[in-house]
């Protein structure tokens, strides 16, 4: 074609559950991963749970011939888990944590000790400029009783906005990867993709090898406990690979294929997720016609997710007052107990009326509410604050959409052609009207 240049981009992504000494034949199966990546000779990689740096030194030595550039994302008490490897060169890198990222005190799900966040990496893909994202979202642990749902969807808000506002203005082609840990109709999903307009390449592939549905966590797979996939049968669709253009550029999936749990002579599969590879054409096109789409659409969604994060609101409010009440209780045992310390020396010859073990055992235990009640009375202090910064956000942004709503349906009445009106060309990634 004369107006067009096409390039085509192999992107792998992977969670690798690589916690070490917890998660099964860990460095067996990097071993593995680091092989199957020097075969498949990908143009970006784009991995999760990567969690100790060694794994990823020992994955960019295995890499370094096919995959001279890389990146590894540092973040939170243990790192963020995000990595990058590339066979084009990585200009820039930029790293944003999550505001929200689950409980300190739930260390047994140990989000909030991960760090989640959102990796960039600027690529020059021939002539095109591509920003490539790469995430890992909290995890879902209940469908039925989800406590974290506000959290993923406050973190979903943040990385459109990351994405649409703050990173891709300059950007000819963008590139999303990684475990969202959301199902393609979960709010969170609906409001990312509606708002930047990125498009899942397993709905948009012209070829598709894999698991049924696209699934990459299923029953299959000797990693995963059946419990994780209730109600789910087969299995779930929670790992993704987004891509849009541009007005500079196309963006087409021609295939798309995933791991099916069981990997030809080994013993077990690369992880407890299924692995992605989707196959991109880019096209360089001179000129790209500006569209208006679904903004009743998007309208609806965000008002859905500034609903679900009022929800998480009014829990943390109700938590906030339950730490400040039992922390007043314990200031009040507390006094009580100096009270009591001072009775000895307020009243002459008068002794100790409890035994000194006990006094010392319920200070300690009046000192311990203190610490506690206060450490969770400022944890869920800034637990409010995100989620009222997010709802202001969202609250700002329904209003914007009901104002060009408004005015595209005022424009219409004016316009009994039905074409839209002309608009001012947006930057590459303004959300698609």
């Amino acid at each position: 074609m004369s107006n067009m240049d096409s390039v085509r981009v192999r992107v792998f992504s992977l969670n690798c559950w690589g916690i070490r000494y917890l998660s099964k034949y860990c460095p067996q199966r990097y071993a593995m991963i680091g092989e199957m990546l020097y075969k498949e000779q990908h143009d970006i990689v784009l991995l999760q749970e990567v969690w100790s740096e060694k794994d990823y030194l020992f994955l960019k030595k295995k890499l370094a011939s096919c995959h001279p550039h890389s990146h590894y994302f540092r973040s939170g008490v243990i790192g963020s888990g995000l990595a990058i490897f590339s066979k084009h060169r990585i200009r820039d890198t930029f790293l944003y944590r999550y505001s929200l990222n689950g409980y300190p005190y739930m260390a047994h799900h140990g989000d909030w000790f991960g760090g989640k966040a959102v990796g960039m990496a600027i690529l020059n893909l021939g002539s095109l400029t591509a920003n490539v994202y790469v995430t890992h979202l909290h995890a879902e642990y209940s469908r039925e009783k989800d406590s974290y749902l506000p959290h993923r969807v406050v973190q979903a808000w943040e990385l459109q906005q990351f994405i649409r506002y703050h990173t891709s203005a300059g950007a000819d082609v963008v590139i999303v990867g990684g475990d969202l840990n959301m199902h393609p109709q979960d709010l969170g999903n609906r409001l990312l993709r509606a708002y930047t307009g990125l498009q899942d390449s397993y709905l948009e592939t012209a070829k598709f090898d894999g698991c049924e549905n696209g699934m990459t966590l299923i029953a299959d797979n000797p990693f995963i406990s059946k419990k994780e996939l209730v109600p789910f049968e087969k299995g779930i669709r929670i790992d993704y690979i987004l891509f849009k253009g541009s007005s500079k550029a196309d963006v087409h999936c021609d295939s798309m294929s995933t791991t099916k749990g069981s990997v030809p002579n080994h013993p077990f599969p690369y992880s407890d997720h299924e692995a992605l590879t989707a196959e991109l054409r880019l096209e360089k096109l001179k000129n790209k016609d500006s569209t208006t789409g679904k903004l009743a659409e998007l309208v609806d969604i965000v008002t859905e997710a500034r609903t679900e994060v009022k929800v998480g609101l009014h829990c943390a409010e109700r938590m906030r007052y339950t730490a400040a009440r039992t922390g007043v209780m314990g200031l009040a045992l507390l006094f009580l107990e100096l009270v009591i310390a001072a009775v000895p020396y307020l009243a002459l010859g008068a002794e100790q009326p409890f035994p000194r073990t006990s006094f010392y055992l319920l200070a300690v235990l009046c000192f311990a509410i203190l610490l506690t009640t206060s450490m969770l009375y400022i944890f869920y202090t800034m637990e409010l604050k995100s989620l009222q910064g997010a709802e202001d956000q969202m609250r700002l942004g329904i209003g914007s959409l009901q104002e060009k709503l408004k005015g595209f349906c005022l424009a219409q009445l004016h316009n009994p052609s039905g074409r839209p009106p002309e608009v001012q060309e947006p930057s590459a990634f303004e959300p698609e009207e």
